[in-house]
């Protein structure tokens, strides 16, 4: 194939799958700013192996498993830890309105999970992954997703548990 022809195929992909995979390295780190690094560092591996990239028949799944990996290869490096956490802002290209407390508990509590839970949880429930899929997507074993993914269920499901509120008396 020809480089301009590459190119353009390339750049007609990565159009068309940019939000998605932004959307999908939010729920991963939690920061739309370091979403935004993440597709981009991925998007260029991509680009450097798209010779081979797009002749796979689920270049998704690829492009997935680069930004899946990409992400857990910056989790073990020093420098992450600096920046901050906070969950970033709320630009308006986030997605549809939805009820705004709520889904800010939700990031609260995914960007609480471990890397690895955070990654089994988002490509299991947002990109609606098989068991094997996921661990395809991050290099383990179905095991490994399966234990990793009910502890950040479990975490999730007690981080998001209405608590009753107890009324103090007074004498």
């Amino acid at each position: 194939m020809a480089k301009q022809a590459r190119d353009e195929e390339f750049t007609e992909y990565v159009a068309s799958r940019s939000g998605w995979l932004r959307k999908v390295a939010y729920l991963l780190c939690g920061d739309w700013h370091r979403a935004d690094d993440l597709v981009q560092e991925s998007v260029t591996k991509l680009y450097v192996n798209w010779s081979r990239a797009g002749r796979l028949e689920n270049v998704d799944g690829y492009a997935r498993r680069v930004l899946v990996n990409t992400f857990l290869a910056e989790q073990r490096t020093s420098w992450w830890r600096r920046t901050s956490r906070s969950g970033g802002d709320l630009d308006g290209e986030s997605g549809p309105l939805v009820d705004l407390d709520a889904s800010l508990d939700l990031r609260q509590a995914l960007s609480a999970l471990p890397a690895r839970q955070r990654a089994t949880v988002v490509l299991r429930y947002y990109c609606d992954l098989t068991i094997d899929q996921t661990a395809d997507a991050m290099g383990c074993s179905p095991g490994n997703v399966k234990s990793q993914t009910s502890r950040g269920l479990d975490t999730l499901r007690r981080s998001l548990t209405v608590r009753p509120v107890v009324a103090e008396r007074t004498s």
